[in-house]
């Protein structure tokens, strides 16, 4: 019996840093779908930042004397990816915009794909009609994005971050709580 105590106290601690974890996002959430443009503002400097790092990992490993392979285009890689990070973090505003458009195409293209593996799966697959009832919604969502640009860009990419930090928030919440019981 002893043996198990301390696992338990293990499990009690990491379940209270998930349930403050998961709370956290739950807020961050809120907050993002209350302020959808703060939050597509963060997050598009974040994405910036993550391109200006990738840049610079980039070229330092074009470099590498081993198996570095084609040099000259690694590097141009890097530098493409840092340029695309410096851009967006000087001028975030026209970051929202380009993601945001990016995302329109992304979601409109996805639609168009899911449409067209449906109709090729609906012998073989029972449920094939939920992933054209999927494809179809990508594209008219898509198109919603696009019809709208640039008005969407000031609520899009926030709200989506929001309610995706929300919904994360909620499962990671629940699942802890249940685990808990189960102790």
């Amino acid at each position: 019996m002893r043996v198990i105590e301390p696992e338990i106290d293990e499990q009690v601690v990491s379940s209270r840093w998930a349930t403050a974890i998961a709370v956290f996002m739950i807020i961050l959430g809120i907050v993002a779908i209350v302020f959808p443009f703060v939050a597509s503002v963060a997050s598009t400097l974040v994405f910036g930042w993550i391109f200006i790092f990738a840049g610079v990992a980039q070229m330092v490993y074009a470099v590498q004397p081993k198996g570095a392979g084609q040099v000259t285009w690694k590097l141009f890689l890097g530098f493409l990816y840092l340029l695309a990070g410096i851009v967006v973090v000087a001028k975030p505003l026209e970051g929202v915009l380009a993601l945001t458009l990016v995302l329109g195409i992304t979601i409109f293209v996805q639609g168009i794909i899911q449409v067209s593996i449906a109709f090729q799966v609906r012998r073989t697959a029972p449920n094939w009609c939920w992933m054209l009832v999927s494809g179809l919604v990508g594209i008219i969502f898509g198109i919603l994005v696009w019809s709208s640009f640039p008005f969407s860009a000031l609520w899009l990419i926030g709200t989506l971050i929001g309610v995706n930090l929300l919904l994360d928030g909620a499962w990671m919440l629940t699942l802890h709580s249940g685990q808990r019981r189960v102790l």
